[in-house]
């Protein structure tokens, strides 16, 4: 776990550091970074194994935010191959180590993305990552795209009891339990439920994966932009 140190607020409390005390979590694929044109590729080099075409890259791209297997069993449905579990286990084994040896290829930050950390650290703010993704697979990935530096913990979807939508993979990622002082930044279903079972203020990227009609996440804020999600943190809290 990676720590940040921070000079507290003396003489000037809180005006230089409006964000100071608050959790901002993120999730990772389809939020801070766009993932999906790796895990497709990913996902059509493994059906391939079994002599089908790569897959429709809209419809595996809106599958990323539910997790490898998911996206293979959609393309496998999309092409009526009626595959076992046995057979699906053995293909996601594939897929993982296939793309654990290739995560960065095509994998790029969102715009704004590097900038806008900075800045929410700058006003006081801690960061962390809340993804569903497994650690040992997101933290290499944030390693590669020189992001982790950011962030004071990754918890990985393999990492709490539950993984979201459980709120306590957000308390794990924001290391403390007051859902005042906690934001759940995602950009799909598992992310805007898990914050709305944790309590929390809920922040949704609509520029991200989500299969589901926005309007049915209910977010508690909607933004296309990353960078303006420093803008409303300092609207909500100062």
């Amino acid at each position: 776990m990676k720590k940040t140190n921070r000079a507290p607020c003396i003489s000037q409390p809180c005006r230089r550091l409006p964000l100071l005390g608050l959790s901002v979590c993120f999730d990772l694929d389809g939020t801070l970074v766009d993932t999906a044109p790796d895990l497709v590729r990913v996902t059509s080099e493994v059906i391939a194994t079994r002599g089908h075409n790569p897959v429709n890259y809209r419809s595996a791209r809106a599958a990323v935010g539910y997790g490898s297997r998911r996206m293979i069993t959609d393309a496998l449905t999309a092409v009526d191959d009626a595959a076992s579990d046995a057979e699906i286990d053995t293909l996601q084994a594939d897929f993982l180590k296939r793309y654990a040896d290739s995560l960065d290829t095509l994998s790029t930050p969102f715009l704004g993305v590097e900038e806008t950390l900075k800045q929410l650290i700058a006003l006081g703010a801690e960061l962390s990552v809340c993804t569903n993704k497994p650690g040992w697979l997101a933290r290499p990935l944030l390693e590669k795209l020189q992001l982790d530096r950011y962030f004071v913990r990754t918890i990985g979807g393999d990492e709490p009891p539950q993984k979201k939508p459980a709120p306590g993979h957000i308390f794990a990622a924001a290391g403390h339990r007051d859902p005042s002082r906690i934001i759940m930044v995602g950009d799909s279903w598992p992310d805007m439920r898990a914050a709305q079972n944790a309590r929390v203020h809920a922040i949704l990227m609509t520029y991200g994966y989500t299969p589901l009609p926005q309007i049915r996440l209910r977010a508690g804020t909607r933004l296309s932009r990353f960078r303006d999600i420093v803008p409303t943190l300092l609207t909500r809290y100062s």
